[in-house]
């Protein structure tokens, strides 16, 4: 750690303490000779695990064709991915883009979305996360706003429909979108009537694993189309199986105008989509639409989606995820139940939320007895994820990768287990 402060900008305020020389499957291999249960799958991107042999296999020959192109030369493995791609989704989602991360995904779409509608407002939720570029971030509402300056004109917050803690203090544990409709309704106070998009994530992941169910999209889409407000899904952590489903937006009625990928879609590289309509793009390109990066379509990372691709459909990943999550998601629920400490267990697949609080009568949430928790599950030999955010401070998200065996489904919860009781003395 001395070493990296001599050289390395903190981004993330401090860092892990171990230094990873390699990761494979579950597990990640320290240099001091530790192994790490990964419940975490790296940045939630190493979805098939870390180095999937065929994730391997596809790079190493990849390097052997082309690893970068002109930005508008093409190659065979993105006609192949973006083919790939369209056809599993329904139509609707026929037109793609690739580029490298999450942030510049929701990027594209919202330029399209304000391209097509002449509209510069964007609506996001309390707690989500789209990105650190200056237009997502300025739609993210999780962290990172403060001491930077102004964000672009014409974000405008949702209340998100945390069930555990109603944000209008409603709800007792089942959002009835009371939030929804008060929550438009601030929002048409604050618009000045150059609305242009609402962006979502299926499961709000920082915000601590907080769910839209179908009823809620249904009445979320209407209020869209009422205003004209495209509707863009953010499927950075929920698509490619993780939620139990191929994309998470196949468990509801309504689909989005425009789907945004990533994380998973790289399967551990930097490699993201945005998805519209042909009608949209049509639009889009008759107005002049331009977004050009250095690596836009690169061939190397999308001969990596296409093995990405292929791995979910021919491995089944979205079954192994509905399965191994069902039985992870019980085995939290025995947790807690003997851990007054676990005030909630929620989210769905291999997309998981444990909310730490001092005591479940009040639900005051406890931060520092959760990052206490994180800590010693590390020294154990296990990876966490807490979410440190002010209003959402002490959920664990647990994504561990969809190839995790039952066995080390096992593991994972002893040791968490083993460190809660550590820290809180049982």
């Amino acid at each position: 750690m001395e070493a990296a402060r001599e050289v390395l900008i903190r981004y993330c305020g401090e860092f892990s303490p171990s230094v990873v020389e390699k990761s494979e499957g579950s597990y990640l291999y320290t240099t001091d000779g530790r192994a790490i249960l990964d419940f975490t799958s790296g940045q939630m991107c190493a979805v098939f695990g870390h180095s999937h042999p065929r994730i391997v296999e596809a790079i190493h020959q990849a390097t052997g064709q082309s690893i970068h192109l002109l930005s508008t030369m093409l190659s065979p493995a993105l006609l192949e991915l973006g083919k790939g791609l369209v056809d599993l989704l329904p139509e609707g989602l026929d037109r793609v883009i690739f580029v490298n991360t999450g942030s510049e995904s929701n990027e594209v779409a919202i330029r399209m979305a304000k391209l097509a509608t002449q509209g510069f407002e964007i609506v996001a939720f309390g707690g989500s996360w789209h990105g650190m570029t200056a237009g997502a971030q300025s739609y993210t509402y999780s962290k990172t706003r403060t001491g930077y300056g102004p964000n672009l004109p014409g974000n405008l917050m949702l209340p998100a429909p945390y069930a555990y803690r109603c944000p209008i203090q409603h709800c007792q544990g089942t959002c009835d979108n009371t939030c929804l409709e008060v929550g438009m309704q601030m929002v048409d106070q604050q618009s000045v009537g150059a609305y242009a998009a609402m962006i979502a994530e299926p499961v709000l992941s920082a915000a601590g694993i907080i769910e839209l169910s179908p009823a809620y999209t249904n009445r979320l889409k209407e209020l869209c189309e009422e205003r004209g407000l495209l509707l863009i899904f953010d499927e950075a952590q929920t698509a490619f199986g993780r939620v139990g489903a191929n994309f998470a937006f196949e468990d509801y009625e309504i689909q989005p105008d425009l789907l945004t990928l990533s994380k998973t879609l790289g399967g551990g590289l930097p490699l993201a989509a945005t998805l519209c309509s042909k009608e949209l793009e049509e639009l889009c390109y008759e107005r002049g639409f331009v977004y050009i990066t250095s690596h836009v379509s690169d061939p190397i990372c999308a001969a990596v989606g296409v093995s990405t691709l292929s791995i979910l459909l021919e491995e089944k990943m979205a079954e192994q995820a509905a399965s191994k999550g069902a039985y992870l998601k019980q085995q939290l629920i025995a947790l807690q139940e003997r851990h007054e400490c676990i005030g909630d267990v929620r989210g769905r697949g291999l997309l998981l939320g444990v909310e730490i609080v001092k005591d479940r009568e009040s639900k005051a949430p406890d931060p520092d007895l959760g990052n206490s928790i994180s800590d010693r599950c590390l020294e154990l030999g296990l990876s966490m994820n807490i979410v440190r955010i002010k209003g959402y401070a002490g959920v664990f998200r647990i994504a561990p990768p969809l190839t995790i065996t039952m066995e080390e489904i096992d593991l994972g919860v002893s040791i968490l287990d083993r460190a809660i009781g550590d820290c809180v003395g049982g």
